[in-house]
């Protein structure tokens, strides 16, 4: 399948969940705030949206073989793995969602808050990999 095609199809499908999942709870989808209320519910739509991306990626995958992720090969110690996750959690707890939640969710809302976010994300990209390639020679 076309590189193009199956990002047009992803794409639409996130779409459609994410009006789904607004119509049907009233809620905004996000990623990381969902994430946070699973220690405090027992079963929520959150829980089975959460789910439902993980059966819908392994299906998908399985079915059609759409995840070709080639050879990764982690080099950091799982310890340090574990810290940078903990500063993604913090970080997303105090930057009020994750940088999906914000670009997809906040934008289509056109929330000013998540068009700040989405632009401070880019742009901190932007520089980080300039600097990358600056810094490598």
């Amino acid at each position: 399948m076309n590189d193009y095609v199956s990002a047009l199809i992803g794409g639409v499908l996130i779409g459609i969940a994410t009006v789904g999942y607004l119509y049907s709870t009233g809620r905004i989808v996000g990623i990381s705030g969902m994430m946070a209320t699973l220690p405090k519910t027992k079963a929520s739509a959150a829980l089975f949206f959460l789910i439902g991306i993980a059966l819908a990626a392994a299906l998908m995958s399985r079915a059609f073989g759409l995840v070709d992720l080639g050879e990764i090969r982690l080099t950091a110690p799982a310890w340090l793995l574990g810290v940078a996750g903990i500063f993604v959690g913090v970080g997303t707890r105090l930057g009020s969602g994750c940088t999906s939640g914000h670009g997809i969710c906040g934008m289509a809302r056109m929330s000013r808050r998540s068009m700040a976010a989405t632009a401070t994300f880019l742009l901190t990209g932007i520089l980080t990999v300039a600097m990358m390639r600056y810094f490598r020679g």
